[in-house]
Parts: C-alpha cells; sequence; structure tokens
C-alpha cells in the first residue's frame, strides 16, 4: 500500500504510462520525418543531390526496422525504462552533433546510423510491449493511439520544422530535434515504472485472479531474438504478415515520408505549403488509426487490412496524374491520411493471436522490420528513379501497384479462429 500511494489515479496510472510512451513515439516520429525536410535545404545550402540525402534516409529507415527485434528483446532483458532513455539519449545526441557535419558521410552517420539506432527503440515495437504489459483490455484501442503518435509527430514537427528551414536554415533544424529528445529524459525517468507490480498494480482490465507478469527473461538476447524469428520463419503465417507490413512501408514513410516534398517542389510548391499537406494528414491519421484500433477489436483484422491496403493502392496512383492544385493535393491528404499506418493494429492483432502474448513482441519486431526494409528501399528507389528519369511517376506507379497486391495477401494470413495456435515459446523449451 506504501508503494500504491506514491502514484496517483491508482489502477488508471496505466493511461499516464501510454501518455508518455505515446510523447516518446511523437519525437521519434518527428526525428524520422526530418530528412524529408532536410531535403532540400541540405541541397541549396550543401550541394548534396538528392539521391546522397535520400541514400542517408534509406540507412536510417533500415536501421530503424531492424533494431524493432532486438529493441523488444532489450526491453524484455534490461528494461523498458532503461532502454528508452538510452535510445533518447542516442537521438538527442545524433541530432545535435549533426549541426556541424559537413560531408554527406556525416549525414550518414548521425541521420542513418545514429538516428536509426536510437529511433528503432523508440517504435511501433515500444508501444506494442508498453500495451501487452499495462492493458488486459482495450489493447486494439491503446495500440492504434500508440501508433497514431507518428501521426500527431508530423503534425506537430513538419509544419515548424519546415517553416524553420525556410526562414532560418537547416541547423536549427536539427537542434530543435535535439532539444525535444533531451527535454524528454526527465519525463521518463519520473514517470515511467517499469511494470504494474513495481508500484503495486495489475495490469488495466485484469481478472482479479490474473497472473502478474514475469519479470526480466535470462539467456542470450541474440539467441532470443534470432531463434525467434527462426521459429515464427517455419510457420506460413509469418511470412504473409512480414510481406505487407514491407508493402505498408513501402508505400508510407519511404515514399510519402522522405520524397512528398521534394515531389511537391517539382511542381513550384513551397516546403511549408507541402509540409502543411503533411500535417493534415497527420490530423487525419490520428484519427484514422485511433478508429482502426477500435475496430481492430470488434471486426475481422484480414478484410480491415484489404480495405486499407487496397484504397492506399489507389490512392498513390492518383497523386502523380492529379494536378497538384490546393483541391487535389487537400483530397489526397485526407483520403490517404485516414489509411496512413491504420494498418498497426490489426497486423498486431494477428500477429497476437498466432504466436502468443509472450512472443509476440520479438515476432511483431520482425515484422516491423520488415515495414522499414519496405520503407528503405521505397525511399532509395524513388530518390535514384527521379534523378534518372526526371519525376516521380514511376516510383508512385509502383508503390500503387504494391498496395492493391497487398490487399489481397492480407486476406490469406491464418487466424487462430481457422488454426492451431502458434506456441513458439513450447517449442523453445
Amino acid at each position: 500500500m506504501t508503494i500504491q500511494r506514491r502514484r496517483p489515479f491508482g489502477q488508471k496510472y496505466a493511461f499516464v504510462v501510454v501518455a508518455v510512451v505515446f510523447l516518446a513515439l511523437l519525437a521519434s516520429a518527428g526525428m524520422r520525418a526530418t530528412p524529408g525536410v532536410l531535403m532540400l535545404p541540405l541541397g541549396r545550402a550543401l550541394g548534396w543531390s538528392r539521391d546522397d540525402i535520400s541514400s542517408a534516409a534509406a540507412v536510417g529507415i533500415l536501421l530503424y526496422g531492424l533494431m524493432g527485434p532486438f529493441a523488444a528483446a532489450l526491453m524484455q532483458r534490461f528494461g523498458i525504462k532503461r532502454v528508452l532513455l538510452i535510445a533518447l539519449t542516442v537521438m538527442a545526441v545524433a541530432a545535435a552533433s549533426s549541426a556541424l557535419m559537413t560531408r554527406p558521410w556525416h549525414l550518414l552517420l548521425t541521420w542513418g546510423v545514429l538516428s536509426g539506432a536510437g529511433t528503432g527503440c523508440v517504435a511501433v515495437v515500444l508501444g506494442a510491449t508498453v500495451v501487452g504489459r499495462w492493458f488486459s483490455t482495450h489493447r486494439g484501442l491503446m495500440m492504434g493511439l500508440l501508433t497514431a503518435s507518428t501521426a500527431t509527430g508530423t503534425l506537430i514537427f513538419l509544419p515548424g520544422l519546415a517553416a524553420i528551414a525556410e526562414y532560418a536554415g537547416w541547423k536549427p533544424v536539427v537542434l530543435t530535434i535535439a532539444a525535444v529528445c533531451a527535454l524528454l529524459l526527465p519525463l521518463v525517468l519520473w514517470l515511467m515504472p517499469e511494470r504494474p507490480a513495481d508500484i503495486g498494480l495489475t495490469r488495466y482490465g485484469a481478472a482479479p485472479n490474473e497472473t502478474v507478469d514475469a519479470g526480466a527473461s535470462s539467456g542470450n538476447l541474440f539467441a532470443l531474438t534470432l531463434g525467434t524469428l527462426h521459429r515464427a520463419s517455419k510457420h506460413g503465417v509469418f511470412w504473409p504478415l512480414f510481406a505487407t507490413f514491407f508493402v505498408c512501408g513501402f508505400t508510407t514513410n519511404g515514399l510519402i515520408g522522405t520524397h512528398f516534398i521534394a515531389m511537391c517542389g517539382d511542381h513550384g510548391i513551397p516546403e511549408v505549403r507541402a509540409a502543411g499537406v503533411l500535417a493534415m494528414m497527420g490530423v487525419c491519421d490520428l484519427i484514422g488509426t485511433t478508429l482502426s484500433g477500435w475496430l481492430t477489436d470488434r471486426f475481422d483484422p484480414r478484410k480491415l487490412l484489404f480495405v486499407y491496403y487496397g484504397l492506399r493502392g489507389l490512392s498513390l496512383m492518383y497523386l502523380p496524374y492529379s494536378d497538384f492544385s490546393l483541391y487535389s493535393l487537400s483530397l489526397f491528404g485526407v483520403f490517404y491520411g485516414l489509411d496512413w499506418i491504420a494498418t498497426v493494429p490489426p497486423t498486431l492483432r494477428l500477429t497476437t493471436d498466432a504466436f502468443g502474448e509472450r512472443d509476440a513482441p520479438v515476432v511483431f519486431g520482425w515484422v516491423v522490420a520488415g515495414h522499414q526494409v519496405g520503407a528503405a528501399t521505397a525511399a532509395f528507389m524513388a530518390g535514384v528513379l527521379r534523378v534518372q528519369l526526371g519525376s516521380y511517376l514511376t516510383p508512385f506507379v509502383i508503390a500503387g501497384a504494391t498496395g492493391v497486391v497487398a490487399a489481397f495477401l492480407a486476406l490469406r494470413i491464418r487466424r487462430r479462429d481457422d488454426s492451431m495456435p502458434l506456441q513458439l515459446a513450447s517449442e523453445n523449451s
């Protein structure tokens, strides 16, 4: 009881934890969106080409994804709070030190390697781990809310960062991101318990006889992470999840997140106005992803994914043929924004259904790795094709086609309802 009095709100303190994680994910989203803002200012100030800048962005996106499963294992082994504090420190150092860069490899190191490693620990896998540890009910809704922090990060950061870049140059942009990451450190240190039991609580919505979650896992970190991948890859449900999430990354972070502002620049649209369209997408995605979490608690997630990927593919095919007027961009922004990352809650639900609560965070980390491999592929491919062909038409048509393919592939994902549950943990024993 003494421990419980140290924290307000009683059992509802789980929502305080969600709020802290939401802010951390928001900052991570802002950092990942920054290369899209820097592409034109860096080109003007330092003479770097778009393929140089997009290559660094692609490395950051790739490492962001590859860190996911290892981040989940690190959180199981060393704790969520410790990993989150270290990751925010790395992000702050990477952004601050990039203010000194003068060569393309400096960009690759700071906004590629360090940014990717740091944000990879402050990502969707963090949200999945926190939701699984702190909630027994409303998991889809909470996951949708945390996933929507990416949209909110875009909403808050992009217009402001674009304005800073336009009027003050690129250096104040990176220093702003560094300051935001540094300011979150004391907040996490003060408000983030490791698990409900540490403050005398149980998971929100837990039954009276629910078993308390286990403590830190033991064993070799790489063996845990790679061993889980090896076992998961033997089951047919893993690869459709991986492939559809590859397309999710290919069609969002890698293409729109990295190249949308530059594409608008090709049509004479200033950075601030293009960033405003991305911010509008952020508002719509905050609504769409939270709603997707609510729908995932109630409907077949495979059918939701079919709708999400299908509509996304069609919207990407539409954009390069539009007239890039305020009306057409606004129409695309609303339509695409509602669908931006609405795929996360149903994908996590399918992963948990198939692999169980114990292994789901690490398995989902590998699925997210597929997302970021797709994003890195699109970021690099679109930059190269833009330089070679002189426009973004081809990469957008390719991305739209992959969305339609992913829509039909999602319907083939098995669920626990029509297949035996996959118990990776028992196979490991």
